[in-house]
């Protein structure tokens, strides 16, 4: 056989692969098929579907920790770099500086670390280069010649069946690894909320700790719920070395025990105040080797916060600071006390690899919020209380002046929209003070299609609030997947951050947000994929004009320190950094008397909706499922004709319906507005060209009437005919399916090698099957 007949497998087996291990890699180090996405999940309507996962071919690591290079192979019939572009794309997101395509005849080697003379050089399959001399090369790449070979070649905590890092993660933990093994005292990893921050952290303080470059670890978090959560989850392993810092630790004498090594805090817990003394002052400056600060955004950004004294008092430890929301304005910095992250992976950036849940938006309009609301002269409020002349908007509205009648008819969309699909989708209901969050809560449970829910369980809506116990209590139910009850809570500002909502379906903003920092804190609660809760994705129902932020250039972009930063005093931040609050929440910041008039006359009403889609680039889209198909299909086709080409020359329609899916188009989405009984092809012509359809039903039957199974023998007519009955009740793709044969009815009538036999041989069959499908779609050329 010759080369150029051999597949990409083939030319992988006999021709690559054995260089590599020529060239002294070993087979622990060559991972072939590497997946390293989940296939971005695409909403249409309420249907997801997921896209395809990105591989490389070939991904080889130094050691099991440390991916150093790609190869994407080609067959025979293709150029050796011919794999090169695709490669390059993959080493990019991988993060790796040596990239390779092959065809079995030799690689083209791309060098994108620079250490080489030049970048780009075919060499012969002899000649890969080993891992030792990839290894120096890419020590030389990131300025790690002097480091510590133990720290950088370490290896994760592996746990037999347990989870892996992502290859993000991976990421994350060797870029910090890397930066505190050439000195770096501060260190900033930015993730998106659902990323996975802690197992990631887990796994850096793990490599640190074993290796015994820290020995003693200080983590810092801004919520007691996550402390406890991380001891018992991601931070397990450590065991007995780990303990919570409380005051408990503290003895008799006022000292307190230094006999571990991993300790978690709260922030507030070893702050001191006019009645206990600090916590942290009980350790000497030089106890801890790393501080682990989550959530960093919250507190040490701002040189005023009295979180901050805890950072600056273990100022010669190395500290990480964790954070899905940098903070960058010009009263505060992140990237002024840490430096440029060392690592980033965003929203836009999860969402396209599948690992986080992409989002639908409602827009609502109420007709009074959009016209804004005047008192007549001299009128008094319900409460007997005159009402101050002037004109009043929605930034007004829930904080100087409420309307009843407009928190009732939130509650009532919000419930119509849950009813019309499952009523039991964890939602959170963002309001703009406790006041208003107690108010919407009785709104929701006053709704008379809630009233059933409700005497079941009263804790179908509650009010989760840093000054109601009861609601308060009820924190960790709310997130727990396993937990039913509450099904929605109101809150103000206690669950914007630090709040793992991992079935959080609907996320509905009744809340002015001036902060891109609070905003992107907020959606970062539905950002939680949980398919196993069928959760796939989840919508924004926003009341206030919110999500115009969507809008802004920085809503997803790197984050970047403010140019007036510095300029005008650092204690006054607009956006409340650094409160003591407990890590719970304030009434939308105004402690003090606040005059509310209250009109219960007022009647508001939808003035309008829109509905919005997160695509496949990013973008969120206004287009309906009809309007976004049509456009799609066009864009990729230019025209009926160069779809019915297409078609007609496909060996397989099902690589058509592949491709549609990679551009985000979900045709069954589609069954629900043309109908079930349509071909794929059909509802395509249907929606994108204007095409009237036929049912498959109808199609089939046009083929029986013609003379098409005569030229063949009894056991050939009776497979066409089961086919084409297939065909009427599954659609085209199922006759495609290489495994039809096996099932029935077509096991009864023989073997597949019989029934294959019967025509002749395989090459025959396909003949015949393809002869089906001209005939079943002949008149689509009218």
């Amino acid at each position: 056989m010759s080369k150029k007949d051999l597949s990409e497998a083939d030319i992988c087996d006999r021709y690559i692969t054995p260089a590599l291990y020529e060239a002294g890699w070993k087979k622990s180090q060559v991972r072939r098929e590497y997946y390293f996405t989940d296939g971005q999940m695409i909403v249409r309507g309420q249907m997801t579907v997921r896209g395809d996962r990105k591989f490389a071919d070939y991904l080889l690591f130094y050691q099991s920790n440390q991916p150093i290079a790609v190869i994407e192979a080609k067959d025979n019939n293709r150029s050796v770099g011919a794999g090169i572009q695709q490669a390059l794309r993959y080493a990019a997101a991988l993060q790796v500086p040596f990239v390779f395509s092959s065809n079995g005849d030799a690689f083209l080697f791309h060098d994108r670390s620079g250490t080489y003379s030049q970048v780009e050089q075919q060499i012969g399959l002899d000649a890969f280069p080993s891992p030792d001399e990839l290894w120096e090369r890419y020590k030389q790449w990131k300025n790690l010649q002097n480091a510590s070979e133990d720290l950088l070649t370490s290896s994760y905590f592996i746990e037999i069946g347990g989870k892996e890092p992502r290859y993000y993660q991976q990421l994350a933990v060797n870029r910090t690894v890397e930066a505190i093994a050439r000195g770096q005292k501060r260190c900033l990893l930015v993730m998106a909320t659902g990323a996975g921050k802690t197992y990631t952290v887990f796994n850096i303080i793990w490599r640190l700790w074993k290796t015994k470059v820290s020995r003693r670890i200080l983590f810092l978090a801004d919520r007691n719920a996550l402390v406890d959560q991380t001891i018992v989850n991601d931070f397990r392993p450590f065991g007995e070395v780990m303990t919570k810092l409380d005051r408990r630790l503290v003895d008799e004498t006022g000292r307190i025990n230094t006999s571990y090594e991993i300790y978690l805090g709260l922030y507030q817990s070893i702050i001191g105040n006019e009645e206990r003394d600090n916590l942290y002052e009980k350790f000497d400056r030089d106890f801890f080797d790393l501080v682990v600060i989550d959530e960093c955004h919250r507190g040490s950004a701002a040189d005023d916060s009295n979180w901050r004294q805890v950072l600056d008092y273990f100022s010669d430890a190395i500290q990480v600071g964790l954070t899905a929301t940098p903070k960058e304005t010009k009263y505060v910095s992140n990237i002024d006390y840490f430096g440029v992250p060392i690592f980033k992976y965003s929203l836009k950036q999860g969402i396209e690899d599948g690992f986080l849940a992409p989002f639908r938006r409602i827009q609502v309009d109420l007709d009074k919020d959009l016209e804004g609301w005047t008192p007549e002269s001299g009128e008094y409020d319900d409460q007997g209380q005159l009402i101050e002349e002037r004109d009043y908007n929605l930034r007004d509205y829930d904080r100087t002046v409420v309307f009843d009648q407009r928190t009732q008819r939130v509650a009532e969309y919000v419930t119509q929209f849950l009813h019309d699909g499952d009523p039991m989708r964890k939602t959170i209901v963002f309001c703009e003070d406790i006041d208003h969050a107690e108010r919407m809560r009785g709104a929701i449970a006053n709704v008379t299609l809630n009233r059933e829910l409700i005497q079941k369980d009263h804790r179908y809506v509650m009010r989760i609030t840093g000054d109601e116990k009861e609601g308060k209590a009820q924190l960790d139910n709310f997130i727990n997947p396993k937990e039913t009850y509450p099904v929605i809570a109101t809150t103000s500002k206690l669950m914007t951050t630090g709040v793992d909502a991992q079935t959080c379906h609907v996320i509905v903003l009744d809340q002015r947000i001036q902060s891109m920092t609070e905003f992107k804190q907020i959606i970062g609660r539905g950002t939680r994929l949980r398919p196993d809760y069928d959760k796939n994705f989840f919508t924004i129902i926003d009341f206030r004009g919110a999500t115009q932020l969507f809008e802004d250039q920085d809503w997803d972009g790197p984050p970047m320190q403010d140019e007036d930063f510095g300029k005008g005093g650092q204690s006054s931040d607009p956006d409340r950094e650094g409160k003591t609050d407990g890590g719970d929440e304030e009434d939308g910041g105004d402690k003090g008397e606040r005059i509310k008039y209250q009109v219960g006359r007022q009647e508001f009403q939808v003035a309008k909706e829109r509905v919005s889609y997160y695509d496949k680039d990013g973008k969120l889209t206004t287009e309906s499922l009809k309007d976004y198909t049509r456009r799609t299909v066009n864009e990729t086709y230019q025209s009926l004709d160069s779809f019915l080409n297409k078609w007609n020359k496909a060996d397989r329609k099902q690589a058509i319906l592949d491709e549609l899916k990679a551009h985000g188009v979900i045709l069954e989405a589609l069954e629900g507005m043309v109908g079930k009984d349509y071909d794929l092809f059909d509802l395509i012509c249907h929606v994108a060209f204007d095409r009237p359809p036929l049912t498959r039903k109808e199609r089939a039957e046009k083929v029986r009437k013609q003379d098409m199974f005569a030229k063949y023998g009894e056991m050939a007519r009776a497979v066409l005919v089961a086919l084409l009955d297939k065909y009427a009740d599954q659609g085209v793709v199922s006759i495609e399916d290489k495994t039809v044969l096996q099932l029935d009815p077509f096991a009864k009538l023989g073997t597949p090698v019989e029934l294959v036999k019967s025509f002749g041989g395989k090459k025959q069959y396909q003949a015949a099957i393809q002869e089906l499908e001209q005939l079943l779609y002949e008149d689509q050329g009218a």
